[in-house]
């Protein structure tokens, strides 16, 4: 991705120094510690302490390393694309104005208006503080262990977190929280699909609007991150045949499906998958 010339976004926080203490993951197998990944990314739960044999995770103060300060910069940049193309698609499309999110990028671990935040809980939105949350290590973590290696595989991440916002700014986020909080299980699960499969799209209309920053190979590498985080894919992983009663983000074809439509279209509109009778 050519972020050479773009200008780092004001709208970032970073908080160094804070690093998980604790002890080893309990002599856990390469399936059990995805497994227990598996359940951050689908809940959003702080899984720490599973990691750690149960010990609750602290603070302790390092200096940031050249890869911290990397990622806090690509980061940086990326954010600021997000918010050229959401000013701009907000103004033609919604008829008003956007107003960004904050991006707090930390090390280890940290907290936020909706609870604890670490690595092992993966990139998050909080619509109570309205900022997306990103742990300098899950760079490394989607290259190393998601096998979704890119920078523009990274950008795809974040700029997922942004749609959240975007869905937050458009009054959809709160509608469906409140839907799920008297839905059952299984429906509130359906619901937490759809709503992420729809930020999966706008990602897409985000996308469609910096192709003159995309790098041969880069919409591959948005798509294939996008497959490497279905939950059907990260269930197998665990070494688990997949439920899907117990999806919360969608399967890897649904993801880079719903992905394609926001990029072919760059039309909000095209991201209705409320509506849609089939995923």
């Amino acid at each position: 991705m050519r972020l050479r010339g773009i200008r780092s976004s004001k709208n970032v926080s970073v908080r160094r120094g804070g690093r998980a203490r604790g002890g080893r993951a309990g002599g856990m197998g390469l399936i059990g510690i995805l497994a227990v990944l598996a359940i951050g990314y689908f809940t959003g739960i702080d899984v720490t302490p599973l990691l750690q044999g149960g010990n609750a995770p602290t603070e302790q103060s390092r200096p940031a390393t050249s890869e911290e300060n990397e990622a806090v910069a690509f980061s940086a940049k990326v954010l600021t694309t997000t918010e050229e193309v959401w000013s701009q698609v907000f103004a033609q499309q919604v008829g008003r104005a956007y107003e960004p999110p904050q991006l707090i990028i930390f090390s280890g671990v940290t907290q936020s208006g909706c609870g604890g935040a670490s690595g092992a809980t993966g990139p998050f939105y909080c619509p109570a503080d309205q900022s997306a949350y990103l742990d300098t290590q899950f760079f490394v973590q989607l290259d190393r262990q998601l096998g979704a290696a890119g920078d523009f595989a990274a950008a795809y991440v974040i700029a997922h977190e942004v749609a959240h916002h975007v869905q937050n700014q458009l009054g959809i986020l709160g509608q469906v929280n409140d839907a799920r909080q008297r839905a059952s299980t299984v429906d509130a699960n359906a619901l937490t699909v759809r709503l992420e499969l729809q930020a999966d799209c706008l990602s897409g209309v985000w996308a469609r609007s910096v192709q003159g920053l995309m790098e041969r190979g880069d919409l591959e590498e948005a798509l294939n991150a996008a497959r490497m985080i279905g939950d059907d894919h990260l269930q197998r992983q665990a070494g688990r045949v997949p439920q899907p009663h117990t999806f919360t983000h969608g399967t890897s074809a649904q993801r880079a499906r719903w992905f394609e439509r926001g990029y072919d279209s760059g039309a909000i509109r095209a991201c209705d998958t409320f509506g849609a009778r089939q995923l």
